[in-house]
């Protein structure tokens, strides 16, 4: 990956699943997203996890010396949830002040194989995008996993409830390496 990444993308908040799914496939994939960021000199904001894809993603970073930024609420840290050995570990009072958090510290956003959560997460920072709360640009990786939901998101454009221009604008690849740099080329427009 080429080093005119780090100007432009300095952090990166990843949105994915706090279990493991059902292949083993989805913790590599995780974690080796983790190791690439911290590589790269890319910051990872992440949701705060220690178990599952976000505990993967995180320890990935860790294990390779990056910068990890988890951001959690009160009420998942009193569950026990938290990662407790990251770079910074913001605690706050809810999801919502949680999202806008992450935000406020990542250049771009990434939605790797998750659930509602995950689901949640990329489409608000998506529609922020859409209606031009931010510049930020918003990706999913692992092509495969998300084509059903954009299968989807096309029905609902095709029947005139979302714009071909809004579904363009976000980025799916399935190499990571491909993803930051489309990020990076984005990033401000």
């Amino acid at each position: 990956m080429s080093s005119d990444l780090r100007p432009t993308v300095k952090r990166i908040a990843v949105f994915t699943g706090s279990t493991s799914g059902t292949s083993p496939v989805f913790a590599k994939l995780a974690y080796s997203v983790g190791e690439e960021l911290a590589a790269n000199g890319i910051g990872l904001v992440y949701g705060g996890g220690r178990a599952g894809l976000m505990g993967a993603l995180s320890q990935g970073a860790l294990d390779a010396g990056g910068e990890v930024i988890g951001v959690i609420p009160q009420a998942m840290v009193e569950r026990e949830w938290a990662r407790t050995d990251v770079t910074v570990l913001r605690v706050c009072d809810s999801m919502h002040e949680r999202k806008a958090i992450m935000a406020g510290y990542a250049d771009a956003f990434v939605a790797m194989p998750g659930g509602l959560g995950t689901l949640e997460e990329i489409f608000e920072v998506w529609t922020w995008r859409q209606l031009g709360f931010h510049r930020k640009p918003v990706g999913f990786l692992n092509e495969e996993f998300w084509q059903p939901l954009f299968n989807t998101l096309q029905g609902i454009a095709t029947a005139g409830f979302l714009s071909k221009a809004t579904l363009d604008d976000v980025i799916v690849h399935d190499n990571l390496c491909d993803i930051l740099e489309e990020l990076s080329r984005r990033v401000g427009t």
